[in-house]
């Protein structure tokens, strides 16, 4: 059921691939007598807004937004993994406007801002019917969500409303980008829907809304340099007060191949679909080829991604369930035998010198939590087997034994917010200077929110907790879901040293504009540290 608003996105993007009527120009592709009228005809020819989200979320996206951090690294192993230096130019915060990945999330932000320009500008044309006036809200929220993110990524970028222009778009700053998702997004919350579940699921509603102001709020010092913290509580209380969402109680579940609609803290997810909606390669690039067998996979899972040793050690609460979301140490079958690799002495660590390295071993499986390097200026951890089980493993979202053999995507669907998200921001603001609110009856302090989460957790609840507690707590809870580089700004912890990186130049908090964009648009002018 949970794919539903899938199939319908792809419809969508059919619709919006052809023209109906061969002497229709190709400038819209309705005519009169099929413009979309009732809901299901908007969400349909919506499609396309959807299914540029879900392209490159989990993957570029995610990798700018992680592995800058300490929750995630790509090392190359015996030059495997390389690939130019793109992932160790992220950890080392050298990444420059050529960067790869800093130009296709560009692409892909502005896809998408493109995507809502052009069927807005759509359903604009459409007859009148009751419901047009949500079909627009929809589409509006959805570009402010864009928007918000390239604002975090870019901060300095074109602001673009129309889809039809002939001229090139001027640039605007980060205090312009986030004063137009502010008023777009409260121009349009009375209209949005308030209906949670299936119907609405991955889908813009008045809670989406009220998240991104929550989030947009809590960095407003960081963004525009203003104290926006009340402001934050008060967006994060119209979610809490609505009753509408609550923490699932199986923590694992909200990233398993099977969530959906049913996981009720779940405010805003993007849906995946292992043969329709690809996107979700947790399980291709975050494991290790030993573990196939054991989670019943279909393909053989690369050894590429995984996190360092100091992030793994904050997962030490006793008790903790989220400790469970990392593989480290030696590694064991369901069935409590050991996982072993196949393999020669020289082949389990290429700096054996003894006479026998060619004799076969049976090696149990190992993930070491340290990853020194053998190859410093290109951050190579080796490729032997020890070398290949260098770093601790996620699986936050759960390896998925129906992933597509061929193209490795997954079922996983992955939140953007979450209903323990805006507690804990709801929490940080209160550290910050917010004062507590009372919801339903009950004083909301910051040790009260934060031992909900705790208490769902299975471990040890606060007792006047601090700001560096609290980013403690947002690692565990949140790790994977694309926020730590947001964090770390916002805590002045980007620009520290963790892993193999020195850097500390602050101005790496925002990314370049690509040098293609520069290029292609004389208005645009970089951002400050790049040349």
């Amino acid at each position: 059921m949970k794919k539903i608003f899938l199939y319908s996105a792809l419809c969508g993007l059919a619709l919006t691939t052809a023209c109906t009527k061969l002497d229709v120009k190709v400038e819209s592709e309705y005519v009169k007598d099929n413009f979309p009228t009732t809901p299901e005809g908007f969400i349909a020819a919506s499609g396309p807004i959807y299914s540029q989200l879900a392209t490159s979320f989990a993957i570029d996206y995610w990798r700018l937004q992680e592995l800058s951090t300490d929750e995630a690294i790509i090392p190359a192993r015996d030059g495997n993994y390389d690939d130019g230096g793109q992932y160790r130019f992220l950890h080392l915060h050298t990444y420059t406007q050529d960067h790869p990945t800093v130009r296709s999330v560009w692409q892909w932000g502005f896809g998408g801002i493109n995507a809502c320009n052009r069927i807005y500008e759509l359903f604009q044309a459409a007859p009148e019917s009751d419901s047009k006036p949500g079909a627009l809200a929809d589409i509006r929220a959805m570009r402010a969500l864009y928007y918000y993110f390239m604002m975090d990524l870019y901060a300095n970028i074109p602001l673009i409303t129309k889809f039809k222009t002939t001229e090139l778009p001027k640039q605007s700053n980060r205090a312009e980008i986030f004063a137009f998702i502010e008023s777009e997004l409260k121009a349009v919350l009375p209209i949005l829907s308030s209906t949670t579940g299936q119907i609405t699921y991955s889908r813009p509603t008045k809670w989406l809304a009220f998240a991104i102001l929550q989030k947009m709020y809590l960095n407003a010092q960081v963004y525009i340099g203003k104290n926006m913290y009340t402001e934050s509580v008060a967006m994060g209380d119209s979610i809490l007060a609505s009753n509408k969402f609550s923490l699932t109680s199986d923590y694992v579940s909200i990233f398993a191949p099977d969530n959906g609609p049913q996981i009720t803290e779940t405010i805003f997810a993007i849906p995946y679909d292992a043969n329709v909606i690809e996107g979700n390669q947790f399980g291709r690039f975050g494991l290790h080829t030993g573990l196939q067998a054991k989670y019943q996979l279909p393909f053989r899972p690369s050894i590429a991604m995984s996190t360092i040793a100091s992030f793994y050690q904050k997962f030490n609460l006793p008790g903790d369930v989220r400790n469970a979301t990392w593989l480290a140490g030696k590694q064991y079958n369901f069935d409590g035998t050991p996982i072993l690799i196949s393999t020669t002495k020289k082949g389990l660590d290429d700096t054996y010198t003894g006479s026998d390295g060619a004799t076969t071993i049976k090696w149990q499986l190992e993930f070491s939590p340290e990853m020194p390097l053998k190859k410093v200026e290109t951050m190579d951890v080796g490729n032997d087997e020890l070398g290949k089980a260098r770093g601790v493993r996620s699986i936050k979202y759960y390896p998925d034994k129906n992933t597509n053999p061929s193209t490795r995507n997954s079922n996983n669907d992955v939140p953007v917010f979450r209903l323990a998200d805006v507690m804990l921001m709801k929490a940080e603001a209160i550290l910050r200077g917010a004062a507590a609110t009372t919801v339903a009856g009950e004083l909301q302090t910051a040790d009260v929110l934060v031992n909900k989460i705790r208490t769902r957790a299975k471990t040890t609840l606060v007792s006047g907790i601090n700001l560096d507690e609290l980013l403690e707590e947002r690692a565990r809870e949140m790790a994977w879901e694309a926020w730590r580089r947001n964090d770390m700004i916002r805590f002045g912890k980007y620009e520290g040293q963790w892993g193999f990186k020195t850097d500390a130049d602050i101005r790496k908090r925002i990314y370049p504009i690509p040098a293609t964009e520069i290029t292609l648009n004389g208005n645009l002018t970089q951002n400050e540290g790049y040349k």
